[in-house]
């Protein structure tokens, strides 16, 4: 009985009101599938609705990662700024050459792998530095370092494909080319902006612009301000003028193509207009006045690439360096790369007279090759003012006046009679192929009474300023004046040479009578027609003046040559006397002229003073 109601009470039949809801069973507590995709469609609501609602929370998460990759890009910015250290300029940006300039300063030339030599900011005038601002960052006396237009202006011709794009600031270049490889990357463009602003923020704009000036590529091989006004306008960087320094700014734009700049019209005729522009940008800017920007003219350029003459001019480089190098103790590559600055004694107006007066020659024939040599050098104290060694030295690197050995024939015989000369002049007597040096020294000797000085061709050496050897003639007396009277009045030179006009249809032995009662000695080896070597000589008490002609040809071993027979047509004893006359009249009227010019100095001078 309770077993049935109990039964009955808890079962599913009908008998009994149930105590509550019955409980569904398991089909009923698990919906089908289709009941319950049907249910869900009919929940989900639109697209356009859902995004409505969850747009504030989108917006929210990309803020949030927005700002998340924001503040991770400046913290890696600041390590990396941390971490960068600036790094030491390359070698080849601290590597100077060494310059030569002759007595008064003109520039000669250089020896160096690299045209470059650096100075003090102080050194180039307020208005060469403002014309380089005005055409290559005109925001740089104010800007952080770095460009950002330009940087995204390259990173985008980076990732695109495009050409390299320029635009950077001075010191964005100059950690390029002093401090970074030149590869154009992203990671190189991003490490060139840290470090161009750490310099910026570690060192003044005058460290940088120094720093730049002297590293910044102008053309012509020309590395450095320095550099670059003695190649363009033969003058140093402080004599630049306003014309001149707006010229060398304009031509850092395309220095490669600018470096023709005077020898082709195309390019001058474009670097001119451009030398406008930034003349016009430094006057309105206030870095020159009007006055000045109306009274600019378009400078001249030194010719490019350098002539024959300035060629030649490589001969008294070799000179001047090997001495200059026994001066300091130290190698001649030490001294190409050393950064000096070598005075030398030559007379470069002097030096180009003999230049053009001694390449007249026609030369030999039949594979004979005949030599000029000139050497002019001052009595009682040796200093070198002409040194003319050949014709071409990029076919013959023999300097003929130094190291050319030549017959001395009767040239010696004046000094017969001297029984014990000092020495090193009694060696020099003994000679038997004295060279063209050899023998203007003797005759500079009889000159200054006697009086012998070796003969040098450095007169200064310097270093960043600073003097590091000065010339010092040792001057020996090896003849007494009697002796040396004699000497000089039997080679019929001197005392006072002149100008001698020879005619071109004299017979050689007339043209060397009339030559010696000129002033000049003429002599040499051989006779009449078979001479062999010519030499031509006369002083006074300022210069001692030596003319060689010799001649050779081929020997019988490969790379050897034999005196051979000096050429008839052009009589080699003419040629030698004109030359020594054109070369005498040159000095004569030069000494007058700075004569003149230093009396007019000291005239002015005083009258200054008066005032």
């Amino acid at each position: 009985m309770n077993l049935v109601e109990d039964g009955n009470r808890d079962g599913d039949g009908d008998r009994g009101e149930p105590d509550g809801p019955p409980r569904p069973g398991r089909a009923a507590r698990r919906p089908g599938k289709g009941m319950l995709s049907r249910r869900r469609h009919r929940e989900r609501a639109p697209l356009r609705i859902r995004f409505r609602r969850n747009r504030g929370r989108r917006l929210r998460r990309l803020l949030y990662a927005f700002l998340t990759l924001l503040a991770t890009l400046c913290a890696a910015a600041v390590v990396a700024y941390h971490l960068t250290s600036i790094p030491k300029p390359h070698p080849e940006t601290v590597t100077q050459s060494t310059v030569f300039l002759d007595a008064d300063g003109a520039y000669l030339g250089r020896r160096g792998p690299v045209d470059r030599q650096d100075i003090p900011l102080s050194a180039v005038p307020r208005h060469v530095q403002e014309a380089v601002i005005a055409a290559e960052n005109r925001s740089f006396r104010t800007d952080s370092g770095i460009s950002p237009k330009a940087i995204t202006r390259a990173a985008l011709a980076t990732l695109t494909g495009g050409d390299p794009q320029g635009g950077s600031t001075i010191t964005q270049q100059y950690v390029k080319n002093a401090l970074l490889s030149p590869e154009h990357s992203l990671a190189r463009k991003a490490r060139e902006a840290l470090i161009a602003i750490k310099l910026d923020r570690t060192h003044t704009k005058d460290e940088i612009l120094e720093g730049y000036l002297d590293t910044v590529y102008f053309g012509r091989g020309a590395a450095g301000i320095q550099s670059a006004a003695r190649n363009y306008f033969g003058v140093d960087a402080k004599s630049l003028t306003v014309a001149q320094g707006a010229a060398l700014a304009s031509i850092l734009n395309i220095p490669s193509y600018y470096e023709k700049a005077g020898s082709d019209p195309k390019v001058t005729a474009k670097l001119e207009n451009r030398w406008e522009w930034v003349l016009d940008a430094m006057a309105a800017s206030g870095s020159i006045t009007a006055k000045q920007r109306a009274a600019a003219r378009f400078p001249a350029f030194r010719f490019y690439p350098p002539g024959e003459t300035e060629g030649q001019r490589q001969y008294l480089i070799d000179v001047a360096a090997k001495e200059a190098a026994d001066r300091l103790g130290i190698t001649e590559d030490r001294l190409a790369s050393g950064g000096y600055s070598v005075t030398t004694t030559f007379d470069l107006a002097l030096q180009d007279s003999a230049t053009q007066l001694a390449q007249k020659h026609p030369g030999g024939e039949k594979g004979v090759r005949v030599h000029t040599a000139v050497v002019g050098m001052v009595p009682g104290d040796g200093a070198v003012r002409v040194l003319y060694g050949g014709s071409d030295y990029a076919r013959q690197s023999f300097n003929d006046a130094v190291s050319g050995a030549v017959e001395a024939g009767t040239a010696l015989d004046p000094f017969s009679e001297v029984e014990h000369p000092g020495e090193p002049l009694g060696k020099l007597l003994r000679k038997p192929a004295p060279t063209p040096l050899d023998l203007a020294s003797v005759y500079a000797t009889v000159a200054a009474d006697g009086k012998y000085t070796g003969p040098y061709t450095v007169a200064r050496i310097t270093k960043e300023g600073r003097t590091v050897y000065r010339a010092r003639p040792d001057v020996r007396q090896v003849l007494d004046e009697k002796e040396a009277l004699v000497a000089g009045a039997r080679s019929g030179a001197g005392p006072t040479p002149v100008a001698v006009a020879v005619d071109a249809d004299a017979d050689a032995e007339v043209a060397a009578g009339s030559a010696e009662a000129k002033g000049f000695a003429i002599a040499g080896a051989g006779g009449g027609i078979t001479r062999r070597t010519v030499w031509t000589t006369g002083y006074d008490g300022r210069l001692a003046l030596t003319v060689a002609l010799f001649a050779d040809r081929a020997g019988s071993k490969k790379g050897t040559t034999v005196p051979a027979q000096l050429p008839n047509e052009p009589s080699p004893t003419e040629f030698a006397q004109r030359v020594a006359a054109g070369i005498w009249d040159a000095a004569t009227s030069q000494g007058e002229a700075k004569g003149g010019s230093k009396g007019a100095s000291e005239n002015a001078a005083e009258r200054d003073a008066a005032n």
